[in-house]
């Protein structure tokens, strides 16, 4: 390491009380608008496909408002998060992923978690909701990326560093399939297992666990029947498209009605209490349907816009030997791209069916604000970047002038 990457790397770690302005250089604004994008058309599919469900419910405007609500606090959370230096997550990421194990706990427990469709995932908070699944995928994700940045060289040459954030996954698996959320389970553990892969690990060991891991969920989703039964719906919906390929069905009439540019804006019929879960699970089949195959392709192009930002930030991380942010920010892409991948894949009949929302599109107030502060982070390691590069070039203007 040299003498100003050095100098540049105990800037970020060792500071974590400085705190700069709130848009200060550096900030990546591809990002910020891709993601800006996202949420925009996320507000406008939340309000168009959840209008005639929410009707039922007094207030045909109920679920938009209650994502909008969710939106600026995930706006007031995502600028605290921003001022807040990398420096302080690396430090405290053990009690983050300590404080997400006992929410993972809690939520289990009768009378504190809220039950919905057979799933314990929700903890109330008032007149709001959160889903802690969603805070231990971020706090696993900042947690294995400080494990990294301490025993890059241990999990290299001992297997011992290797295992220790496995069993740290698993006990965070093993919690998430008893509420179940088989779809979260997944995400995750191919989230921490690409930043395992991409922080050099021997490649046998690696094939090895991806071998294991793949067993393991097939022998869990072989285990329930409902997620037998999903797998045979996914295999041939038409079969049962009144019983169990109901859902995957209509989503696929949603799809066809789309055509080219869609059927426009607000004219979904599948919406129209056809399509179960249309503004949470399955929002990106009524874009389909109203925007088309243009749309559809627009909004991947939003996402993998997104993603490259994503994994920009995280190679100049990398380039500076801020091992952490480059972690952060690799673990952060990977768990982005896998969910919109799994969500858009479900909804297209590509994948087996899950429970996983679309980031920023899906009316999820909980997805919204995680996915909300984990861009933040990313945000805040590009503007770290741009700090390291200044403290660079005042160190090499000290010896040119020395």
């Amino acid at each position: 390491m040299t003498a100003s990457s050095r100098v540049s790397l105990n800037a970020v770690l060792q500071a974590p009380q400085r705190f700069g302005p709130v848009f200060p250089p550096g900030l990546d604004v591809g990002l910020l608008l891709a993601m800006l994008a996202l949420i925009s058309l996320g507000i406008v599919m939340v309000a168009s496909s959840s209008i005639t469900f929410a009707a039922q419910l007094g207030d045909s405007l109920y679920f938009l408002k209650r994502h909008l609500l969710y939106l600026v606090i995930s706006a007031g959370l995502a600028l605290v998060v921003l001022r807040i230096p990398m420096g302080f997550w690396y430090r405290y990421s053990a009690w983050l992923l300590a404080g997400s194990v006992l929410l993972l706990v809690l939520v289990l427990i009768p009378g504190i978690g809220r039950e919905v469709n057979g799933s314990r995932r929700w903890l109330p908070l008032g007149p709001l909701t959160l889903q802690v699944s969603e805070v231990a995928k971020l706090a696993m994700v900042v947690f294995t990326a400080a494990y990294l940045q301490r025993r890059q060289s241990q999990l290299k040459q001992q297997w011992q560093g290797f295992a220790k954030p496995l069993v740290v996954l698993g006990g965070l698996v093993l919690l998430l399939l008893l509420q179940p959320d088989f779809g979260s389970s997944v995400v995750l553990a191919g989230t921490v297992l690409a930043m395992l892969f991409l922080a050099g690990v021997r490649l046998w060991q690696f094939m090895l666990l991806v071998a294991t891991g793949a067993v393991g969920l097939v022998m869990v989703a072989m285990a329930s029947p409902y997620r037998v039964e999903r797998l045979v719906t996914y295999l041939d919906p038409w079969a049962n498209q009144f019983d169990s390929g109901y859902q995957l069905t209509q989503s696929l009439i949603a799809f066809g009605r789309g055509e080219w540019f869609g059927v426009g804006l607000g004219n979904s019929v599948q919406k129209l209490f056809y399509l179960p879960e249309a503004h949470t699970d399955f929002v990106f089949a009524i874009f389909a349907e109203e925007f088309g195959w243009i749309g559809v392709v627009t909004v991947v192009a939003l996402f993998m816009v997104l993603v490259v930002r994503i994994f920009s930030n995280g190679r100049k991380a990398a380039k500076r030997q801020d091992w952490f942010g480059a972690h952060v920010a690799f673990g952060i892409g990977i768990l982005l791209a896998g969910q919109a991948f799994i969500n858009i894949g479900v909804t297209s009949g590509l994948l087996p069916t899950k429970g996983l929302t679309l980031p920023f599109v899906s009316y999820g107030g909980s997805s919204l604000l995680v996915c909300s502060v984990m861009l933040a982070m990313v945000l805040r390691i590009g503007i770290e970047m741009e700090q390291m590069e200044r403290v660079s070039q005042q160190v090499k203007r000290e010896r040119l002038g020395a």
